[in-house]
């Protein structure tokens, strides 16, 4: 089963980072407010960021790394990502 590492950008222009096995259930989650207490606040939340991972432990890794990234550094990989 695959597995998927997101990062939304919030209303407010701030990023949030994820994991889920069903993206759009959970970009419909964070946006009916039923997500993460974070982006309960700053709704709208739109996708900027997806990486696929072949098992859960995969990604929540990869989850902790982008979530230690600079804000730079997690703009860095949406640029990557947005031009592929």
């Amino acid at each position: 089963m695959a597995v998927y590492v997101y990062i939304v950008e919030c209303a407010d222009q701030t990023l949030y980072t994820g994991w889920t096995t069903d993206v759009d259930r959970r970009l419909k989650a964070h946006n009916a407010g039923r997500g993460a207490v974070y982006t309960r606040q700053r709704r709208p939340v739109r996708l900027v960021y997806l990486e696929e991972l072949p098992d859960r432990r995969s990604a929540l890794k990869r989850e902790l790394q982008i979530k230690r990234m600079s804000r730079q550094g997690k703009l860095r990989l949406i640029t990557e990502f947005s031009s592929k």
